[in-house]
């Protein structure tokens, strides 16, 4: 069927009638104008692609309709216009179209209809590791061991790149993922198939909402979901509510866009946004560059939104010009968002829309600030930091507590390192990371580092050689004007030397600590600190020897290293003391914003965005000179330990299977809130004495050459095993943290995996409980497939992180919620009983289901399907069976 909104088709350009674009403003609808601009980008999306099918004409009504509709959970269709995916995440995707494309040949279709029909762009940002630091060829050698690991799944990435259409693969070295998104793959308006309309990206990474700094509307899914729009189906969303977020004033001249962040997330995890758009608007936001804008819609994941928007203004165009896109484009970019009502003035209250509630932050409330010691939202003054550990030390274990015995709070363990003696307290910084696209994109905080660095080197300064220290630029745009602000240098010379181009640290991929310092801080049970200007601190995340662990901006990244520890008051003492004796403040060599801005004017511009970006695809010489099949099928290799043909697929027929009741279901294991991604997913590095390293080692692989879990994300048989394989899980079933649980049947405790397999050898179906916020952190969607492969038919929950439920949903684990008011303790669960879930024969969204237990005791519970289409992928077992048989038929 034709679009039914054909009629508000016009030129953009009556000179130029073959570029065309749906013109919202000739709906004549008054509700238009009071739509949040987020919305607005919702809108014009169903109206272009409305066929009365996937799309419809009441989808449209119900978006226009936002005002009154917003609370009563209206499902509509969306289809962005791009995905973007990193390569952990985008490797298992690949894998899954691969084993797809055979299943749809099995079953007598044509398996070249799998295949992207939504722009797809895989940067390979997520490999790379910090094994060198401290010394020039650092980067180079980082780079030829991430080769040497990774060389299988490199060459299965550029088959994939030649096999598939329209998916472009951006080769390691080259960035991070939403760095390069936001400096040189959005078009804020794309013009394609003769249509001008907002660009739109959903990305497999949660951080992907970082994009919407620029006002392009976009959030993390989950890989399976992904998958699915890049096949051309759309996504299926609840339509949000909208917080509208105000921001006035200025901020203070020593604060940095990381403070800011940090305020916020801490400000809208008070508020509660998980679900919701957050859309910034007021006259404050126009004091922040777009890079600042995109910190702040970076750590979106963090305060639980699903997207942080700032609407396109006339600074978003200019970033556009200083980052070297084409003048004739950003034009017409600004052309067609003034023609559909797109493009925002931040100081005219006029534009403001109508929003579901409006919250306020004056900036010039905002001071200096980390978090941590365990969780992003849990901001700490800097003024403060330093008691604040100390409480932490002695408290009760939990976000902010380690339980260390008020007795051992000064504990000091003396060691050796290459020939010199120091020593090791609680709250010694071991770990100094300048890292993540969260800040490397800001240049403000990266020459404010910069410049810090050279006043601390010229006062003498210094940071311990013991100290893990590393940068890692999130493209190479950041190295360029580091070298040529001068700044490069000092930088070197206290140990921040380029270690690569990738998420390193932020991830988890901080490489190896000393082992004399491993060793201190084991004999002392020392609660050592990581400084990272990440996004994430959950623990166990940055290394397993940092128990606390803080985000910082990057100046203070640099200021706590020269510390060695957490536990001081830069206001009251100092770093050090220089060559005449006298004492060196932070205050002292802290730059000032008019310092930084000057140097950055200078010397941040476009030509060096053009220079880095015109040679992405090409400046690899070891990704070039890679040699990949040529087969549009893959040839799978049986020996190989990283790309494996998964399970999924096996047995799927045309017809679809009845839903059974989950009879005698026994737990495989009992959480409390909280549990995030990072328990559940694999990732990491390889323990010596986990399931998935016995599964390496009978191949004929040797501990050096585990690599991480993350890199093996193709080989389902090692991420089966790393599932929950987390060494701070917290198991109610374990009286101590640890990857393990009970057997029930034989009384065992044995690590997760084993105790799965066993119940899988017996028949017996298996379900986890589970407490408020369930899978929160990033958007793995291994934390779905690892429980479906250990036998995990449904979870039960008091509430999900919405990716992940989504996750679950697209492989068929069914995701229950406990009714309000109850939970495992209302309800006297212990999780030693056996649950049988019964599934009617015909389901709707978000119904109830009744749970019998062994026991004799029944309750009920929700079942979150929440729209018909997720109930559609339930019926064949998870998004990607639909999809087979959907190309198949």
């Amino acid at each position: 069927m034709s679009n039914p909104f054909v009629r508000i088709v016009e030129p953009l350009d009556p000179k130029e009638p073959l570029k065309k674009f749906f013109n919202l403003t000739k709906l004549e609808d008054e509700r238009y104008a009071r739509l949040p601009f987020s919305i607005r980008v919702l809108l014009e999306a169903a109206i272009r692609n409305c066929d009365e099918f996937l799309v419809k004409k009441g989808d449209v009504e119900n978006i226009l309709n936002w005002k009154e509709v917003q609370h009563k959970n209206v499902e509509v269709p969306f289809k962005p216009a791009r995905v973007i995916l990193q390569d952990f995440t985008g490797v298992p995707a690949v894998v899954d179209f691969a084993a797809m494309r055979d299943a749809v040949k099995k079953l007598g279709g044509d398996p070249e209809k799998i295949n992207p029909i939504c722009p797809a762009d895989l940067v390979i940002d997520h490999s790379i590791q910090v094994d060198f630091n401290r010394r020039s060829d650092s980067l180079q050698k980082n780079q030829d061991l991430e080769f040497e690991r990774n060389k299988e799944r490199f060459e299965f990435l550029k088959w994939g790149s030649q096999a598939f259409k329209n998916m472009r693969i951006i080769p390691p070295g080259s960035g991070i993922i939403h760095q390069v998104n936001l400096e040189y793959l959005a078009r804020v308006v794309m013009d394609q198939d003769g249509y001008y309309y907002p660009d739109s990206v959903v990305g497999t990474d949660s951080h992907t909402t970082m994009i919407d700094g620029l006002g392009v509307l976009g959030w993390g899914v989950g890989g399976i979901e992904a998958e699915a729009v890049m096949l051309g189906q759309p996504i299926s969303m609840v339509l949000p509510e909208v917080v509208g977020y105000k921001l006035l004033g200025n901020p203070q001249p020593l604060v940095t866009s990381t403070d800011i962040v940090l305020t916020i997330t801490k400000h809208l995890r008070q508020v509660g946004v998980v679900g919701k758009f957050v859309e910034f608007f007021g006259p404050g936001v126009a004091q922040l560059s777009i890079a600042d804008r995109a910190t702040i819609a970076n750590m979106c994941p963090e305060y639980g939104a699903t997207a942080a928007y700032f609407p396109v203004d006339d600074i978003s165009i200019g970033y556009l010009i200083q980052t070297g896109r084409d003048k004739e484009k950003v034009m017409w970019t600004k052309k067609y968002l003034e023609a559909v009502g797109m493009l925002r003035d931040f100081k005219s209250s006029s534009q403001d829309p109508d929003f579901t509630q409006v919250v306020e932050l004056d900036l010039h409330t905002v001071v200096p600030c980390c978090s941590g010691p365990k969780r992003p939202q849990d901001k700490v003054a800097v003024s403060d930091m330093k008691e604040d550990f100390e409480t932490c030390l002695g408290a009760k274990q939990g976000f902010k507590g380690f339980q260390i015995a008020p007795d051992r709070h000064n504990s000091i363990v003396k060691f050796n390192f290459e020939g010199s003696d120091f020593e090791l307290a609680h709250g010694s910084v071991v770990i100094a990371a300048i890292t993540s696209c969260t800040n490397t994109s800001n240049p403000s905080v990266m020459l404010g580092a910069g410049l810090l660095a050279k006043k601390a080197v010229e006062t003498g300064l210094a940071v311990k050689p013991y100290i893990k220290t590393s940068l890692s630029p999130g493209s190479g745009v950041v190295t360029y004007y580091l070298r040529e602000s001068g700044v490069m240098s000092y930088l070197s010379q206290l140990g921040f030397d380029v270690v690569g181009y990738g998420c390193m640290t932020c991830i988890g991929n901080s490489g190896p600590l000393p082992e004399s310092v491993v060793e201190a801080i084991t004999q002392g049970d020392l609660v050592a600190v990581g400084v990272l200007s990440g996004n994430r601190n959950f623990e166990g995340r940055v290394h397993p020897n940092t128990r606390a662990n803080y985000l910082a901006s990057p100046p203070l990244v640099i200021a706590y290293a020269i510390a060695g520890t957490v536990r001081i008051n830069f206001e009251k003492e100092p770093l050090g003391v220089n060559a005449s004796g006298e004492k060196i403040f932070l205050k002292d060599i802290w730059p000032t914003r008019n310092e930084i801005q000057a140097v950055e004017r200078q010397f941040v511009i476009p030509g060096m965005f053009k220079e880095v970006y015109q040679k992405i695809e090409t400046v690899n010489e070891s990704w070039n000179a890679l040699d990949a099949p040529s087969d549009k099928l893959y040839s799978w290799n049986p020996k190989s330990t990283y790309i494996k043909s998964p399970p999924f697929f096996d047995g799927l027929t045309l017809a679809l299977q009845t839903p059974k009741t989950i009879e005698d279901a026994y737990v495989l294991l009992n959480f409390g809130d909280s549990v995030t991604t990072d328990h559940i997913s694999p990732a990491g590095n390889i323990a010596r004495n986990s399931p998935a390293a016995r599964y390496l080692t009978s191949r004929g692989l040797t501990p050096r050459e585990f690599n991480s879990y993350g890199s093996r994300r193709g080989n389902d048989a090692v991420m089966a095993r790393g599932t929950f394989a987390n060494i701070r899980l917290v198991n109610k079933f374990i009286d101590k943290q640890g990857p393990q649980t009970v057997h029930f049947p034989s009384g065992e405790t044995l690590d997760v995996f084993d105790a799965a397999e066993r119940y899988k050898q017996a028949g017996h179906p298996l379900i986890v409980l589970a407490g408020k916020e369930y899978g929160a952190g990033s958007s793995r969607d291994w934390a779905a497939k690892g429980p479906f492969l250990l036998g995990v038919k449904a979870v039960l929950a008091e509430s999900y992180e919405r990716i992940h439920r989504s996750n679950l949903v697209g492989m068929g684990v069914i995701p229950l919620q406990y009714l309000p008011g109850e939970d495992a303790g209302t309800l006297g669960l212990t999780g030693r009983e056996r649950y049988t879930i019964v599934i009617p024969e015909k389901l709707k969204p978000q119904m109830n289901v009744q749970i019998k237990l062994d026991t004799g005791k029944t309750f009920q519970a929700l079942m979150r399907f929440d729209t018909d289409v997720e109930l559609t992928y339930f019926h064949n077992g998870g998004i990607l069976n639909y999809m087979i048989r959907k190309m198949a038929s």
